[in-house]
């Protein structure tokens, strides 16, 4: 008796609340929880980017400007790959397809977000005559920071939480939540916080990789391996522990997220190894091309110049 009566004031001091709802409305125009999460997370893996490009011999401003590429890249690419992967949310009877868009009420599929992400980021380095690989090391730390800020987006929409629990922290989620998975369990039940265990997770590995970085000098695109490697490591456990509804939930006993995590975690293991023996070092240069003169500014000074000096000059 005694030892349920210490337990219980302890599940109740250090169990996670879910906010009471997650959009406000300044007059006409909504504010959501989801999208400020996002949005912030995207100010700071540009502002981590900048700094680090910067200290790899990039110029000032270039993150920025590629972050014009990459982010609408990335937003498109995690819808896609949310609403491929369930479809059966959008398509079908009695299923409105123009939901498929409304991407401020949760959905964005991290692998496509990162694979269109790094599309169009590679379509503006191009342009600008960046190297890929020492750009996306430059930037992938600070996206692990944003997944870390974007997290918090699903705990205002009370979505992608895991098992029952009865730990301590375990979250509360709304009984009268209309998701299909909460009122299969009872009102009082707690369940897996996952959104804050991939926050924590995610802020972790940040911190690696700026000591692994700083420790060893790594390039060529090390940085960005060691990043898929560490995510993947953490989000296919966390990924187990969550009961959303999933269209493939059993792919071989598995999540298809699970599968998408081993299958990648393997592949940038090898891609690892694979720049370790080739690059042993870090680049030289960040650019295809040497940083083109800004001719316009230039221009004025030399007809100006051309019309001092007369026919001779």
């Amino acid at each position: 008796m005694l030892s349920m009566l210490v337990h219980q004031p302890l599940v109740t001091l250090l169990s996670i609340p879910s906010p009471s709802q997650g959009v406000w409305h300044l007059g006409p125009v909504p504010i959501r929880g989801y999208a400020l999460c996002i949005i912030v997370g995207i100010v700071l893996a540009i502002w981590i980017g900048e700094r680090r490009w910067i200290a790899r011999g990039g110029e000032p401003g270039e993150v920025s400007d590629l972050a014009i590429w990459g982010v609408p890249f990335g937003l498109v690419g995690g819808r896609l790959y949310h609403v491929i992967t369930d479809w059966h949310l959008y398509f079908g009877e009695d299923k409105n397809p123009v939901t498929a868009l409304y991407v401020w009420r949760g959905g964005l599929g991290i692998w496509g977000a990162i694979a269109l992400g790094a599309l169009g980021i590679w379509i503006g380095a191009r342009l600008r005559g960046i190297k890929l690989l020492p750009l996306l090391d430059a930037i992938a730390p600070g996206v692990l920071v944003a997944q870390a800020m974007g997290r918090w987006g699903n705990w205002f929409n009370q979505e992608l939480y895991g098992r029952p629990t009865d730990l301590p922290w375990g979250l509360e989620i709304d009984p009268a939540l209309d998701d299909g998975v909460r009122s299969q369990f009872g009102p009082d039940v707690l369940f897996h916080p996952t959104f804050l265990y991939e926050c924590l997770w995610n802020l972790a590995a940040f911190a690696v990789l700026i000591w692994l970085d700083r420790r060893y000098k790594l390039g060529h695109g090390q940085i960005a391996a060691l990043y898929v490697m560490l995510y993947t490591a953490g989000r296919g456990w966390i990924e187990y522990l969550r009961i959303d509804s999933v269209q493939m939930d059993d792919v071989l006993g598995l999540r298809l997220n699970v599968w998408t995590s081993i299958v990648l975690f393997v592949l940038a293991s090898a891609f690892l190894l694979w720049s370790r023996r080739r690059h042993p070092g870090r680049e030289e240069s960040v650019r295809t091309r040497p940083l083109e003169d800004d001719e316009e500014g230039r221009e004025p000074e030399d007809a100006e110049d051309r019309e001092t000096a007369g026919p001779t000059a």
